[in-house]
C-alpha cells in the first residue's frame, strides 16, 4: 500500500514519506504499478444545503499524507505561480541538514538565491555546495568564540576522543551514538562536539540548558521525540548543558526515555559526574572525559581566528606568535577565554600608540577557580598535602592561589587547625594554639592583612616535626568498634556513675580507686571491658615504617 507524495504525487510508502521529501522527491519511490490511495472527499455543502448524513464519509489513515485539491486559476496573469507539482528541486540525497534546518530549509535557501542581501543589508554568500548562506548582522554581533565554533569533528582541536582514531568518533561514524555525559572544563568543546554529532548522524537535535529549563519542558520534549520516532523513524538527540544544575530528582526524568531509547541524551558538565550526576543516570550513559587544551592547541585556534578576522582587523605586528603564545598560556586550556582575549587584543590594535606591553597590561584575567567545584577541593587538598610533606614553597603557592582566587580565608584557617592536630599532633603541641590563634586573627582583621598570619601558620606547620600517633590511635579505636559485639560491651561496674542510692546498691562505682588519693597518682585498676583487656590502640611510633626508595636514591648520581 502506498500514498501519494504531497509534492510530486508519486507513490511512496507511508513510513518513507519524510525521507522521500527530504531527498527532493528523488528516492524511495514505490512501484508505480501499486495502486495509490485516492484522497477522500470532505463533507461539503451544495448550494447552501448540507450533504445528507446517509452518505457516509470514509477517511483512511493514509489520506493524512494526501494533498487537498487546489483551486484552479483559469486566467493566469503575469504574476501566476507555477503549480508545486510541476516545480523541480535539486536532489538532496546524501546531505545532512544543519541544526536549525527542517525538510524545507534547502528550498528556502534556493528561493533566496537571487537576492543580493537580506532586509538588514547583510550580504549573502555561498558554501562549497552552492547553497546560499545569509550572513546577518546578528551573526556578526556574536562573540568571536561563537563565530569560530567548529562545524565538523575534523576542526575540533586537542580532543583525541573525536580524532581520526578516537573511540567516540568511531561510534559516531557507525551511527551508534550512545547516551553520554561529556565531562570537561569550560572551553574544551563539549557543546561543539554535541552539535557536530547531530550534524553527522542527521538526527533531530534539541539543545537545552539546565539553568533555564524545567521538568515539564523536558517531558514535553520526550513526548515529541516519541511521536517523531513512531511516525518517521527519526531519532532525537537532546543536549543538556550544565546537567549538574539539575538536582537528582530532576535528573530522574531522563531515566525512562534514555533506557527505552526514545531519546539519545548528551549531557555536558564541568563538575565530577560521580558526585553531581545521579548514579541511575550514569549507569545508562557512557562518560567521556575531555582534557584541557594544551598551549599548542590554543595557538592553532588563535591563528585560525586571526586569519578569519583579517577582513575586519588588518594584520598588525602587535599580534605575533609571541603574543599568541602569551594569550594561550593565560587561557588555562579554555579556548573560549583565549578567543575572547584575542578579540579584545584585535580591537586594541586599532588604537594609536599601542604597544605589546600596554596590551598585556590591559588583558586582565581572573584565575580559573570555582569555590563550589572541583578546583575548590583540589587546591585545598594540594595545600594540605604540601604542608604534610614539609614543602613550604608549595604550601605558599597554593595558599596564594586560593587567596588570589577569592577563597574564604576562614576555610583555609580551619583546615590548618585540623593539620595542627592530624599531622603535627604530639610532635609539637604548641602548633594547635597557633592554628586557633590564626583562625581568630583572620576572623578579626580579614583580608588583605589576614594573608600574613595565614602564611605564618602555614610555614610553621611545614617546618614542624610530624606525628600522627594520636590520629592513628583514634582510627584504631574506630576500627575495633566495627568488630561484632565490641560496640555494645558493658562498661565495668566500678567505672559507672552512681548518682542514686539504687545505683550504689547495684554496685555502680564500687571499688573505684581515685588516683589523686594515691602516691604519684598510680593505681592498679582495669578500665577496658573484660573482652578488650590487653588490646592497645595507641601505637608507640610517631610516623609510619614504609621506606620511599625514590627518596633514598635522590642523592645517587645517575
Amino acid at each position: 500500500m502506498a500514498v501519494a507524495c504531497p509534492i510530486c504525487n508519486k507513490p511512496v510508502k507511508p513510513t518513507d514519506i519524510n525521507d522521500h521529501i527530504d531527498s527532493g522527491c528523488t528516492t524511495l519511490i514505490f512501484d508505480p504499478s501499486t495502486p495509490i490511495v485516492p484522497p477522500q472527499p470532505q463533507p461539503s455543502t451544495q448550494n447552501g444545503a448540507a450533504i445528507p448524513a446517509s452518505q457516509p464519509q470514509k477517511r483512511s489513515a493514509s489520506s493524512f499524507f494526501t494533498p487537498t485539491p487546489k483551486r484552479q486559476i483559469t486566467d493566469p496573469g503575469p504574476k501566476a505561480h507555477t503549480p508545486i507539482s510541476n516545480m523541480t528541486f535539486p536532489p538532496l540525497a546524501g546531505k545532512k541538514r544543519s541544526l536549525d534546518e527542517g525538510p524545507q530549509e534547502d528550498r528556502k535557501m534556493e528561493d533566496a538565491a537571487p537576492l543580493n542581501g537580506d532586509a538588514n543589508g547583510a550580504a549573502n554568500g555561498a558554501d562549497a555546495d552552492g547553497r546560499v548562506l545569509k550572513k546577518t548582522k546578528t551573526h556578526r554581533a556574536a562573540p568571536l568564540a561563537e563565530r569560530m565554533r567548529p562545524k565538523t569533528l575534523d576542526d575540533v582541536c586537542g580532543q583525541e576522543l573525536v580524532g581520526t582514531n578516537g573511540v567516540l568518533r568511531s561510534l559516531i561514524e557507525s551511527d551508534r551514538v550512545p547516551s553520554m555525559i561529556l565531562w570537561g572544563a569550560s572551553g574544551t568543546g563539549k557543546t561543539t562536539i554535541a552539535r557536530c554529532i547531530a550534524q553527522m548522524v542527521g538526527s533531530r537535535f534539541i539543545e537545552l540548558n539546565a539553568t533555564s529549563s524545567g521538568v515539564q519542558e523536558c517531558k514535553k520534549l520526550f513526548q515529541e521525540a516519541a511521536n517523531d520516532l513512531q511516525l518517521t523513524g527519526r531519532k532525537t538527540i537532546i543536549f543538556c548543558d550544565e546537567i549538574h544544575r539539575f538536582n537528582k530528582a530532576q535528573q530522574d526524568v531522563f531515566l525512562r526515555p534514555v533506557e527505552a531509547g526514545t531519546i539519545t541524551l548528551i549531557g555536558a558538565t564541568t563538575e565530577n559526574p560521580s558526585f553531581k550526576v545521579a548514579n541511575a543516570l550514569l549507569s545508562r550513559c557512557r562518560t567521556f572525559t575531555l582534557r584541557s587544551l594544551g598551549t599548542e592547541d590554543i595557538v592553532d585556534i588563535l591563528r585560525r581566528a586571526r586569519k578569519v578576522e583579517e577582513s575586519v582587523y588588518p594584520p598588525s605586528p602587535l599580534i605575533d606568535d609571541e603574543m599568541m603564545s602569551y594569550l594561550a598560556r593565560f587561557s588555562d586550556g579554555d579556548a573560549r577565554t583565549a578567543l575572547n582575549l584575542l578579540e579584545l587584543a584585535l580591537s586594541l590594535t586599532l588604537r594609536e600608540g599601542m604597544t605589546q606591553e600596554t596590551m598585556k597590561q590591559s588583558l586582565t584575567k581572573t584565575l580559573v577557580y570555582d569555590r563550589a567545584g572541583d578546583q575548590h577541593y583540589d587546591t585545598i587538598s594540594a595545600f594540605h598535602k604540601s604542608v604534610r610533606g614539609n614543602d613550604p614553597d608549595a604550601a605558599l603557592y597554593y595558599l596564594a592561589r586560593m587567596i588570589q582566587s577569592g577563597e574564604d580565608p576562614l576555610f583555609i584557617a580551619r583546615r590548618m587547625v585540623v593539620i595542627a592536630s592530624e599531622d603535627v599532633g604530639l610532635a609539637d603541641n604548641t602548633l594547635l594554639p597557633l592554628a586557633t590563634a590564626t583562625y581568630t586573627a583572620t576572623q578579626q582583621i580579614g583580608l588583605p592583612e589576614a594573608r600574613i598570619p595565614l602564611a605564618h601558620c602555614a610555614v610553621a606547620l611545614c617546618l614542624a616535626p610530624k606525628s600522627t600517633r594520636a590520629y592513628r590511635g583514634l582510627n584504631n579505636a574506630f576500627a575495633a568498634l566495627r568488630e561484632p559485639g565490641v560496640a555494645s560491651l558493658p562498661v565495668p561496674l566500678h567505672l559507672r556513675n552512681a548518682p542514686t542510692r539504687l545505683m550504689r546498691d547495684l554496685g555502680f562505682g564500687a571499688e573505684y580507686k581515685y588516683p589523686p588519693n594515691y602516691k604519684d597518682g598510680k593505681v592498679r585498676q582495669q578500665y577496658l571491658p573484660d573482652e578488650l583487656v590487653g588490646r592497645t590502640f595507641l601505637e608507640t611510633r610517631d610516623l609510619g615504617t614504609v621506606v620511599d626508595h625514590d627518596y633514598e636514591m635522590k642523592d645517587v648520581p645517575t
